[in-house]
């Protein structure tokens, strides 16, 4: 407790991706247009789950969580990030980076479970037709869904408790965009064994129990399309999961890159460019994938394009 009260009064300097201001203006425009398009697409992907009746079913209610999640995931780094390139105020402050780093491990643990929740959905929905309604009501829906934030905050408020207790006596200069646990750990100057210990574990475990729920409900998933006699049944249900697989590839692909290994000079100059792709790509292009790829969503919006066109008239 004593390195809290000793490191609590202190700010942070964020460098971010660049000390150039003729390329930090270019980036500004560059990510608040991704920020405002991820918002627009992910509030726009909620009305709709919210708001059209076809759209309310259990693989649905998973989508709008995830676009919840998404929302807070981006806001929670964007803003300061953006700050950052167009002012030589670059600092955060003590409470500010604990709360970043606390809701970004939350969030990320999150959005693991919930990927795991829509892939057991899937399994039901393939796997048990007869059965889907009464294996998927809402109570189980909800609980599914409940794990991920309570297990997600548990996770990340113990993290950074462990990560803020370290002692912080030299440079206040983090190598990253936002309180990364990495860079962060790489500026303390007392013990970080149990730490790193901590933060392997904690990543590791949910990580590898995420994917694993992942990847077993799509062995089944796959033997039970491989058993569908028609060809057309089996586009049909491969198409029901291509997004889901898609948007797993991306957020798992560039977390286990950046997760999986100490924290180092080079690693840490590594996972920033990483951590551009899950922080920001993830949430831009999962309404995107899911909308394309969907015909339920794309008649919902068609809906929703004549009802506002009619409504001009």
């Amino acid at each position: 407790m004593s390195s809290l009260n000793h490191t609590a009064g202190m700010d942070f300097i964020l460098i971010g991706l660049t000390d150039n201001p003729g390329l930090g203006k270019i980036l500004f425009v560059l990510f608040l247009a991704i920020y405002l398009i991820t918002l627009a697409g992910n509030l726009c992907m909620i009305v709709l789950i919210r708001t059209n009746p076809h759209l309310q079913t259990p693989m649905y209610f998973f989508l709008g969580h995830l676009s919840f999640v998404d929302i807070c995931y981006s806001s929670n780094v964007t803003p300061n990030m953006l700050h950052g390139f167009i002012s030589e105020q670059k600092t955060i402050s003590y409470a500010g980076c604990f709360t970043q780093c606390l809701l970004f491990i939350a969030l990320v643990i999150t959005d693991l479970y919930i990927l795991a929740s829509m892939a057991l959905d899937r399994y039901v929905a393939i796997c048990s037709p007869l059965h889907y309604s009464t294996r998927m009501s809402m109570n189980v829906c909800i609980s599914l869904v409940a794990f991920p934030y309570v297990f997600g905050f548990i996770n990340g408020l113990s993290q950074t408790l462990l990560t803020f207790h370290l002692s912080f006596c030299g440079s206040h200069e983090i190598n990253h965009f936002y309180c990364a646990d990495p860079p962060l750990i790489m500026l303390a100057c007392s013990d970080t064994y149990v730490k790193k210990m901590a933060m392997f574990v904690v990543a590791g475990f949910t990580l590898s129990s995420s994917l694993f729920i992942i990847l077993l409900s799509y062995l089944f998933i796959f033997a039970a399309i491989l058993r569908i006699c028609s060809a057309e049944g089996r586009q049909k249900a491969f198409s029901t999961c291509g997004s889901h697989l898609t948007t797993v590839t991306i957020f798992y692909g560039t977390l286990f890159c950046m997760y999986l290994k100490p924290p180092s000079e080079k690693s840490v100059e590594q996972s920033k460019v990483i951590a551009v792709f899950y922080t920001f790509l993830s949430p831009l292009l999962n309404p995107l994938i899911y909308s394309l790829r969907n015909k339920d969503v794309i008649n919902a919006m068609k809906q929703v394009i004549k009802i506002i066109s009619f409504c001009s008239v």
